[in-house]
């Protein structure tokens, strides 16, 4: 315990909270070859590789994630979120930060609905997080359904 001359010789530090989702942190400079310091939400990265992980200890699951490589040549783990997707490997993804407490290493999640990572098909609650769309269908844009063929000309052989 310090006395309060001590306190008001040398005061209290503050101690500096420790920062986990280093790779959303900086960019890279090509043209000078070199890191530069930047807060960015999220980042775009393509995916290097798609596999399954187990968790910890008293979980048993097989957990969806991606190693991607980002826009700052950094190469991290992401975990997918959601039941099934569509990821493979060279996919353009949006990596956000977000750590999955069961799976060592984990520190970051896919953005689910956005670039080549669709939304959750069939999902009708909680859809903002999972990139879903009011319907409950997929989030990519619903292409044009064919025309219907033409009705048979009248008058014709039958």
């Amino acid at each position: 315990m310090p006395t309060v001359n001590q306190l008001v010789r040398k005061g209290r530090k503050t101690i500096s909270k420790k920062i986990k989702a280093t790779a959303l942190r900086r960019s890279f400079n090509a043209k000078d070859h070199k890191y530069t310091i930047s807060f960015n939400p999220q980042k775009r990265g393509v995916v290097t590789l798609v596999k399954t992980m187990t968790p910890k200890k008293p979980n048993s699951a097989l957990r969806k994630v991606a190693r991607v490589r980002l826009s700052n040549r950094t190469e991290v783990t992401a975990y997918i979120q959601g039941e099934g997707h569509n990821l493979a490997e060279h996919g353009i993804v949006l990596v956000r930060g977000g750590r999955v407490k069961d799976l060592p290493g984990v520190k970051y999640h896919l953005v689910r609905g956005k670039l080549d990572l669709e939304g959750v098909a069939g999902r009708k609650q909680g859809r903002s997080r999972y990139g879903t769309k009011r319907g409950g269908g997929s989030a990519a844009p619903k292409v044009a359904a064919p025309a219907a063929p033409a009705a048979p000309v009248e008058g014709g052989a039958s």
